[in-house]
Parts: C-alpha cells; sequence; structure tokens
C-alpha cells in the first residue's frame, strides 16, 4: 500500500506557473493507493477544481475538506484513493487570528480492512501548532467509529522535534526519515532547506520504504517535495 502527501501550493511551481497537469505527471509516475494533498482548490460554480481534476486523470475516488474560500474558489486539503472512500469528515483546527488551517478523515474500503487516513495541515507558529496538536488528539474525529488502523499525513510545518512532533510520537509510530531516506528535506523544492512533511501511523502497518520524490518535474511543480511511503500491512 503507497501512500503520498504533497503540498502542491495551488500547483503554483518554483517558475511561478499555475499547471495542474505538471502535478498530475508528477503524481501519475508514483503509482499511489493513496494521496493526500494540501493547498489544493475544488470545485468553483460550473468549474472542475484542481482536486477533480487529478481525480479524474489518476482514476481514484476523491473527497474535499474546505479551509476556506481564496479568491472565491473553495480551498483546503484532499484525500484521493483507490479504494472506496466510505465516509469523510473535516476538521477545522484554526487558531485565534491565524490563517485557517484544517484537516480531512478519509474512511477507505481497502483489501486489507478499514483504512483511516487523515489529511493535516498544520500552522506556521509554534504556539499555533501546540494548540492545533492538542485539539486533534483530544477530538472525537481521531477516536470516534475507529475499526482499523490510522495514519496521520501532511503539511505539519514543523521543521525540529518540537511539541507536535514529540505528541504524536508518544501516540503513533512515525516515520523514521533517518533510517528510510538518505535526502530528508522536502522544502522548498528545487533547492530543500527544512523538513516540514511527516507521516504517522499505527499497528498493524509498518514501513516497508520510503521516499522524497526529487524527479526534475517534482522539483519545479510545487514549492515542496511529494513524500512516499509503501507500507505492509501485518
Amino acid at each position: 500500500m503507497v501512500i503520498v502527501t504533497y503540498n502542491i501550493h495551488k500547483a503554483r511551481g518554483i517558475d511561478g506557473r499555475v499547471a495542474i497537469k505538471r502535478i498530475a505527471d508528477v503524481l501519475t509516475g508514483l503509482d499511489a493507493d493513496i494521496v493526500a494533498l494540501q493547498e489544493i482548490f475544488s470545485t468553483c460554480d460550473s468549474r472542475d477544481g484542481q482536486m477533480e481534476t487529478l481525480a479524474s486523470v489518476m482514476d481514484m475516488h476523491a473527497a474535499f475538506g474546505c479551509t476556506r474560500h481564496h479568491r472565491g474558489r473553495p480551498y483546503g486539503n484532499a484525500i484521493l484513493s483507490r479504494w472506496p472512500i466510505l465516509e469523510w469528515q473535516d476538521m477545522d483546527i484554526s487558531w485565534a487570528h491565524r490563517e485557517k488551517r484544517g484537516c480531512i478523515r478519509a474512511d477507505l474500503k481497502t483489501p486489507g480492512g478499514t483504512l483511516h487516513v487523515y489529511n493535516i495541515h498544520m500552522g506556521t507558529s509554534y504556539f499555533e501548532r501546540r494548540h492545533q496538536v492538542r485539539n486533534l488528539l483530544s477530538s472525537k474525529q481521531l477516536h470516534e467509529d475507529i475499526v482499523g488502523p490510522r495514519v496521520l499525513v501532511g503539511d505539519f510545518n514543523e521543521w525540529i522535534r518540537g511539541l507536535t512532533t514529540r505528541m504524536l510520537s508518544e501516540k503513533f509510530e512515525s516515520l523514521n526519515m533517518q533510517l528510510h531516506i538518505r535526502k530528508r528535506r522536502s522544502y522548498p523544492g528545487f533547492l530543500p532547506l527544512l523538513h516540514l512533511d511527516h507521516i504517522y501511523f499505527e499497528k498493524p502497518l509498518y514501513i516497508e520504504k520510503a521516499e522524497l520524490i526529487r524527479t526534475r518535474l517534482a522539483r519545479i511543480a510545487s514549492d515542496h517535495l511529494p513524500l512516499l511511503a509503501a507500507f505492509g500491512w501485518s
């Protein structure tokens, strides 16, 4: 089971060009089963949104969590899945006067059983993330109606082992970047300096391999690199 998390930056590349087809080309080459996307637009009026375009091109089911409207268009996080989405829920994790942030949960019907996937985009402030992680860990969306393992992925905006990392690591297994990935920085995409994108999970899932996608196209398509993890399910 291959899961990818990718902040697509509204499909605006390092070159300043907005090209959702370029994002689709990056993702299609990865043959992922589940894709978690941050900073993405959905349908507005009669126009297809970025999520709908990607879901159509990749022939995947899709769920969208609207964090806010940006220039009149629904904007937030999305989960694409090769397998049916049984149910999905959106969660507001915004704090105080900071930019609105969200988390979307999708319950997937996989060959191994039900899988709960959480796609998260946290804030850039330390105090903001401290509130958000506590809110997340105490939320009913993280605990109610759980019948299979949970996977938490996304842009956590934490590049050091801060409170968010420590609290999530107490509750979940985490992708050991040092073990699986030689170059571990994912932002900015062209010349990565920080590691902002993370993956947390729980047994019986285990990581078989992981990699940051550093193709030429991925390095210019967004300001983040896609992070991929291949899971086994014991």
